[in-house]
């Protein structure tokens, strides 16, 4: 797998530093690995991609995008498109960090890696699909905070 991965912050709500986007690139081609080592289907987007794209919004552009493509009003924490756009609603992240005791970079990372394992076939519609999901995403967020992203996203 060759993937390369483009980070950009389209928000200033809150503060995301730079070295953050550049720790998720640098990371971005393993993480995929790992997702895709988590695979749900033999045939998944990640699979095929060359390029990922995430984008950091404000929650005004999460809302936007959640209702344009999902028809969901509010804003959201991620929204996947399988052609390779990771879309991650910033100040969700910062709220559900401060809500759950988290650092805000691990949070952050946690929804890359939801973003790319829905890429790699999981759903979290129904129950049974979200738990599995979860233990997925769980362990690669440890396993990349252990591995030396927890210093990066400080």
């Amino acid at each position: 797998m060759s993937l390369e991965v483009i980070v950009g912050n389209h928000q200033d709500s809150v503060d995301i530093p730079v070295a953050w986007l550049t720790a998720l690139e640098e990371i971005g081609e393993a993480a995929a690995r790992m997702a895709s080592g988590f695979a749900v289907h033999e045939e998944n987007s990640l699979a095929h991609l060359a390029t990922l794209e995430v984008a950091l919004v404000d929650d005004e552009t999460s809302a936007r995008v959640h209702m344009d493509f999902m028809e969901i009003p509010g804003p959201t924490d991620v929204i996947t498109f399988h052609h390779g756009e990771i879309v991650i609603g910033a100040e969700v992240a910062k709220r559900q960090a401060e809500e759950y005791g988290e650092p805000f970079g691990r949070e952050i990372l946690r929804y890359f890696v939801h973003g790319l394992l829905h890429l790699a076939g999981h759903e979290d519609e129904e129950q049974p699909e979200r738990e599995a999901m979860e233990t997925a995403q769980e362990k690669i967020v440890a396993s990349l905070w252990a591995d030396g992203l927890e210093a990066k996203l400080a």
